[in-house]
């Protein structure tokens, strides 16, 4: 999502060179943006503070004279590395102590609704932001796809090319309040066989006991036209094989996410979180979900036990969808 940012600073600044200071496992999504013109690996861990680190990461980034850093984190040790690099223009929300860290220190970001706001906010100034950014109004995130890279993943898969793919994600990382059940996803998969479709099963390599489970309750026949890609493919040929995908059944993941910006169609599947926070950011979306009193939650596991908010959401929901 922060690829909308990245546009709208483009947009507002054409000429504007922008680097990315990210984990080493961005860079595969980061180089398949056209805004970025390089990828700045970040040694530092999550949640490691390393202030020799930070200073020395500063100090090297220093020579490259930035004018304006953007800090997405909330964190006060991520905007250390701007500070240590005197980048005479530092912007981001309020968070953890970054007084004196941020020269342009925005107040409250619960002022936007939509997570994605926030980032593209940061574009504007502070007085203007108010009136500049909605949903509406944010770019979409655009992911480029290799069509060279993508045929040589089909091949390497033995994926078909002459089955229309239907993409299915049936993980998530941030617990199974978010995971609709697999039995579900297979009567799902079950159905696009019989209609002459094929079937990818997407995610990494936790969800491959989720992916195997839908892939043994098929039918033998069925089983044919589906490819067990959990834990095997590379997030660059995840990508590129996400885009060769019609349709996009998924939960509230990132591989959601992916999906929308590689144009799938996309039919994404909330339980314990909801949409009016992280949607997916495109045209083709069709969001489905519950309506039952306790959703949405926001926990990682359902505190009544019952997963209602999933269970109640039935495969005839999405399939008919499925065009």
């Amino acid at each position: 999502m922060s690829q909308s940012l990245y546009k709208a600073i483009k947009d507002k600044h054409p000429t504007a060179t922008i680097d990315v200071l990210a984990p080493a496992w961005c860079r595969p999504i980061l180089e398949r943006m056209p805004e970025i013109n390089q990828t700045i690996e970040m040694p530092i861990g999550h949640g490691s503070f390393n202030l020799k680190g930070r200073w020395q990461i500063g100090r090297e980034l220093k020579a490259a004279r930035y004018s304006h850093a953007f800090v997405l984190p909330n964190s006060a040790k991520s905007a250390l590395i701007p500070l240590f690099a005197r980048i005479p223009n530092r912007i981001g929300w309020k968070g953890e102590m970054r007084y004196g860290l941020l020269t342009d220190l925005r107040p409250n970001k619960r002022i936007f609704q939509y997570y994605v706001e926030r980032f593209v906010a940061l574009a504007s100034s502070k007085e203007a932001m108010m009136d500049e950014v909605s949903l509406e109004r944010c770019p979409r995130p655009s992911l480029t796809v290799n069509s060279a890279a993508q045929s040589a993943a089909l091949d390497k898969f033995a994926i078909s090319h002459q089955r229309l793919a239907i993409g299915l994600c049936p993980g998530a990382e941030f617990g199974p309040s978010k995971r609709w059940p697999e039995h579900y996803y297979a009567q799902v998969a079950q159905h696009a066989i019989e209609q002459g479709k094929q079937v990818l099963l997407f995610g990494s390599a936790k969800d491959r006991e989720v992916t195997s489970q839908i892939e043994a309750l098929l039918t033998e026949e069925a089983r044919k036209y589906c490819t067990n890609l959990a834990g095997n493919t590379s997030l660059i040929e995840a990508i590129d094989l996400l885009a060769a995908c019609d349709t996009v059944v998924s939960n509230d993941s990132g591989l959601m996410h992916v999906s929308a910006a590689v144009g799938c169609n996309i039919i994404a599947i909330y339980g314990s979180s909801s949409p009016d926070y992280t949607p997916p950011l495109s045209n083709n979306v069709s969001i489905v979900n519950t309506d039952i009193e306790c959703r949405p939650c926001f926990k990682r596991v359902c505190p009544l036990g019952h997963m209602d908010c999933l269970n109640q959401l039935t495969p005839d929901t999405v399939i008919r969808l499925i065009k």
